[in-house]
């Protein structure tokens, strides 16, 4: 005797997430998107603070390497959204 099994449709639930879920996600990622904003500003202020005081005492440190590393920062934090929309997209 032969049996034969249909199988059942696979649900589609869709790729929205639900709206209160969103909005709970929505505010996180702007008080994160804020706090690493805020962060790259003061970091570029401590570091210019920094040389200011070196130089005046005549110092010379490797205050560049680290103002870089801070920019680079800044930019990571500023194309954070861009560049996972552009690979998830």
């Amino acid at each position: 005797m032969l049996t034969i099994f249909q199988a059942a449709a696979v649900p589609d639930p869709g790729r929205d997430a639900p709206p209160e879920l969103t909005e709970k996600i929505d505010l996180v990622l702007g008080i994160a998107a804020w706090a690493g904003t805020a962060a790259g500003v003061a970091g570029v202020l401590v570091t210019g603070a920094m040389m200011a005081i070196s130089v005046k005492r005549g110092e010379s440190s490797e205050h560049m390497s680290r103002l870089g590393m801070v920019l680079g920062g800044c930019v990571l934090v500023a194309t954070a959204g861009p560049l996972v929309q552009f690979v998830f997209n």
